[in-house]
């Protein structure tokens, strides 16, 4: 129960914080959100070393650092996606990429679900499909490049998980202090890079928009506030999803990470009064039952 517990509490703030991300990426580059978010993070996580603790190691660092180049892939693209949207639409389909990718290496090691498992397993690929499927005029639909990005998110989000999991069992806090090191150098290094190349071809075009850069700017202060607040709750769910992997298998806490979704669908719901068709909804159920079944498997 305890594993569970860290699980579904971790989902659901990580869900929170990508959609602040998926806001902030609406103002900012996604880049820019996945770095500020890093570092914002990483600020977190060092005021809890103290209490939390953790034995630095060459495999400690090693795998924080293939979380870290996974998760800026994954993230990036998942902020991206979800600034297309529809959050409550794609939000769900990466969660259950995520949750198949590292369930798969979970297979490969040996791991048997049983015939609740592989029940699941097929309940989570109808839910893609109905996710994806708008039956109504003028029901949410996701683009074709919203959907490939959240796939291409959900599995390097998988990715995430594995290398995580994969961390020695003493190192705490480390591997993730490497995580958002390297998630925020990769980020600040293409942000830059892109600036520069912006820089040079639109001089000329900037100058005509000084009149409206008082309400431009206003608009960046708010995604970066945003982002603030999206690394902040990101490095939460990460701590409870380090805690969730230490204390069970990566099998369940992979399907119970995927829960994620709830988080974002109830802020996108209330906040965005985004509409979703009735066979989307029986989708989302599935996902989530699909996971809640995969998690007792």
């Amino acid at each position: 129960m305890l594993v569970t517990a860290f699980g579904l509490v971790g989902a659901f703030v990580y869900g929170s914080a990508d959609f602040l991300g998926g806001l902030a990426s609406k103002r900012l580059s996604p880049f820019a959100v996945t770095g500020i978010a890093a570092f914002s993070g990483l600020a977190v996580l060092l005021a809890a070393y103290p209490l939390v603790g953790g034995a630095w190691s060459a495999e400690a660092a090693l795998w924080g650092g293939i979380s870290g180049v996974s998760g800026a892939i994954g993230i990036s693209l998942l902020y991206a996606c979800l600034a297309i949207g529809p959050m409550s639409i794609l939000s769900p389909l990466t969660a259950v990429v995520s949750a198949v990718v590292p369930l798969s290496v979970g297979l490969a090691r040996g791991d048997a679900l049983g015939p609740v498992g592989y029940v699941a397993l097929a309940l989570a690929l109808v839910a893609v499909v109905l996710v994806g499927f708008v039956p109504e005029k003028g029901a949410v639909r996701p683009s074709l490049r919203g959907v490939l990005m959240a796939i291409g998110s959900g599995a390097m989000i998988g990715v995430f998980l594995i290398a995580i999991d994969v961390a020695p069992a003493d190192s705490g806090l480390v591997p993730l202090f490497f995580n958002r090191a390297v998630n925020g150098i990769i980020m600040v290094a293409i942000v830059l890079t892109t600036l520069a190349i912006a820089r040079r071809r639109s001089d000329a075009a900037a100058r005509p928009r000084a009149a409206s850069d008082g309400p431009a700017r206003a608009g960046i202060r708010t995604a970066l506030l945003l982002a603030l607040a999206c690394g902040v709750a990101d490095a939460a769910a990460n701590g409870l999803i380090l805690t969730g992997l230490r204390l069970g298998e990566l099998s369940v806490m992979s399907v119970l990470v995927a829960l994620y979704p709830a988080g974002t669908i109830v802020l996108a719901a209330v906040v965005l009064k985004e509409r979703i068709a009735p066979l989307q909804i029986v989708g989302l159920v599935l996902a989530i039952a699909a996971a809640g079944m995969l998690s007792l498997a």
